[in-house]
């Protein structure tokens, strides 16, 4: 098929190399323009950007696609569809109608629960025991459209962010190449409204340890921050960034250090396996503990 590409993330290349691979026309990809990074403040281009880069492709990086003279750039390019996955922008209704085929969006759950910008992580911090990729035929309203296919995956108590993003970009790859072979003879199923549910962006404070609440919420939390934001509390002022975690057994006052790292919450008690100490790098608990040694009794978050 002659498709465009829109993307931005680390997890939106997969999606475009397999495409890339599988022999599709890949007439433009679109990303977000480079946005200012690091210390000095230059202009780092997206995930895309580099990857379309190296596959020698059409790159466009317009700042919004609101402006008629974008919109008839975009239809100019005659696309049988467009693959649109976490792309960070409005698509206003005269390019979601300018491919023959429509737009297709991979969203990283099962639509419709999780529509919204945080999906993995609203999954883990839920408990839900699953989650997956939908494809979805793009329509005006946000995540709502019809699905023509999804593909579920197991949450596991070990699953982060981070291994839970890995392992659905993957996902979401394979099945966008399934769904390009069966169009247009796909029939695409309304999504059921009773079951919706929205995937806030995860906001700044919900970061923030509170002890007091079961060990089973705060491993949750702990597991969904994990690597951003870094779910964090306090040790004699400093802060620390707490990134994997088990519940484990044991009691005390919430916050409280049992023994290495595990650590009494409102109800039981979580272990830590990664922590990091500001302005430092990510470590095992051992390794964390020979450098910050954290004696039983301390309490965290006061």
């Amino acid at each position: 098929m002659r498709l465009i590409f829109m993307g931005t993330p680390d997890f939106s290349v997969p999606a475009l190399e397999a495409l890339a691979a599988a022999g599709h026309e890949i007439a433009a990809v679109y990303t977000q323009p480079p946005r200012p990074a690091g210390r000095g403040k230059l202009p780092r281009p997206s995930p895309v950007e580099t990857s379309a880069r190296a596959l020698g492709l059409e790159l466009r990086t317009p700042a919004t696609l609101k402006d008629p003279a974008a919109q008839e750039a975009f239809a100019a390019l005659k696309a049988d569809a467009a693959v649109v996955v976490a792309y960070g922008l409005i698509l206003p209704q005269p390019v979601l109608d300018a491919p023959a085929l429509g737009c297709l969006n991979i969203h990283a759950s099962l639509l419709p629960r999780w529509r919204g910008a945080a999906p993995i992580q609203r999954a883990i911090m839920a408990g839900d025991d699953r989650t997956g990729i939908s494809i979805m035929q793009m329509e005006a309203g946000l995540d709502t459209g019809p699905v023509l296919m999804r593909e579920a995956t197991p949450i596991t108590p070990e699953d982060t962010t981070a291994s839970l993003h890995d392992r659905l970009a993957t996902m979401g790859a394979a099945l966008i190449l399934r769904v390009l072979e069966q169009l247009p003879a796909l029939t695409p199923a309304p999504q059921d409204e009773t079951g919706a549910t929205y995937a806030a962006k995860i906001r700044k404070e919900e970061a923030r340890i509170d002890w007091t609440r079961p060990a089973v919420e705060i491993d949750r939390q702990i597991r969904a921050l994990s690597p951003f934001p870094g779910a964090w509390t306090t040790a004699g002022g400093n802060r620390l960034k707490l990134l994997m975690s088990r519940v484990a057994e044991g009691a005390g006052r919430p916050g409280e250090v049992l023994h290495g790292l595990t650590i009494a919450c409102g109800e039981g008690a979580v272990e830590i396996l990664r922590a990091q100490r500001q302005g430092k790098q990510a470590l095992d608990a051992d390794t964390f503990l020979r450098g910050t040694p954290l004696a039983p009794g301390t309490i965290l978050g006061g």
